[in-house]
């Protein structure tokens, strides 16, 4: 691992120690089934921070370990570099299972807040989640692309919630293996 990218997940981890609450006024989903929701999941939109700068065709996988806990991987194409970048955590619910609510640690004893607050509670095709606070905001869906009428409401929602919106990056999901 190039040592640049070491200290940007240091310096996240950092950042995000202790930080799991749920930002004020929001509530994560409940009636939450995580075995749906574990596979991959493609980025379609963030509030970018330093450990995600130049990641373009970002995606999460979520899969049980042995032992019962989740382990998260997540990658994405660093287009000043020209690699792939990958990164492995942990994940473990906050309250119970039941509740979108998680706590993801990439390194260490470190945590940060993963707070699912939209979901597409029909067939768990996209989902809404929310860092510690409103400067963290992630736009999933299971496929590369989201339908412009799904994206346009969630984008809404985020704005109501008071997330700044004019600062969302719309990731590209263009290349093979992504």
């Amino acid at each position: 691992m190039k040592a640049a990218t070491l200290m940007r997940i240091i310096a996240a981890g950092l950042m995000l120690v202790g930080c799991t609450g749920v930002p004020a006024g929001l509530r994560p989903v409940t009636d939450f089934d995580p075995e749906r929701y574990l596979g991959k999941w493609y980025e379609i939109a963030r509030l970018d921070h330093r450990f995600e700068e130049n990641l373009s065709n970002v995606s999460a996988r979520y899969y049980r370990k042995d032992g019962g806990g989740i382990a998260v991987v997540n990658r994405g194409y660093n287009e000043k570099s020209g690699r792939w970048e990958k990164i492995e955590g942990t994940a473990s619910f906050i309250k119970n299972d039941s509740v979108g609510s998680l706590k993801v640690s990439f390194y260490g004893p470190f945590y940060g807040g993963y707070h699912i607050i939209a979901l597409d509670r029909q067939s768990y095709n996209y989902a809404m989640v929310a860092g510690p606070n409103r400067s963290y905001l992630w736009i999933l869906s299971r496929e590369k692309t989201l339908d412009g009428q799904v994206l346009a409401e969630l984008v809404a929602k985020a704005e109501q919630w008071d997330f700044d919106t004019s600062r969302l990056i719309y990731v590209k999901q263009d290349r093979p293996g992504a």
